[in-house]
């Protein structure tokens, strides 16, 4: 497996589930900066050269992929039974008439957070190598010059 993809598949996790549960996910901004902190995080710790911001940006937006199709998988579900009908009657009362129905609302809204995620994710993942990268990133010595 890609040394990139084990720690982002668990940022992801992270992150995917942490904020599809109704209750926990009102620190949705928080599990999605520290899933892309901790796939960071672990990438440093296995990669044997020093890792640049931009591996950073590219590990914590994997695990932001995979945590928005986790998010999505699980919080559409969830919000169609506990969410929809009390959304579709808060609709009814303001008077607000959609040209679609509230299904259709909490796809877009299920596809919108899971965008939200990845990109929140990526910014994780820089802010991980910011504070745990410690390597300097200089030249390697030349190699030892044999005068024979």
């Amino acid at each position: 497996m890609n040394n990139k993809l084990k720690p982002a598949l668990l940022g992801g996790l992270i992150v995917g589930v942490l904020s599809a549960i109704p209750i926990i996910n009102y620190c949705c901004c928080i599990w999605t900066l520290g899933g892309g902190v901790l796939a960071a995080y672990l990438y440093i710790q296995s990669s044997p050269t020093p890792v640049k911001i931009g591996d950073g940006a590219i590990v914590g937006g994997l695990a932001g992929v995979i945590g928005g199709v986790i998010y999505f998988v699980l919080s559409l579900p969830i919000n169609i039974f506990f969410g929809m009908a009390a959304m579709e009657a808060q609709l009814e009362r303001s008077g607000i008439q959609l040209p679609f129905s509230g299904m259709v609302l909490l796809i877009i809204s299920s596809l919108l957070g899971a965008v939200i995620l990845a990109v929140l994710t990526a910014l994780g993942g820089l802010l991980g190598v910011a504070i745990f990268e410690k390597r300097k990133d200089g030249v390697a010595p030349p190699p030892p010059q044999n005068f024979a």
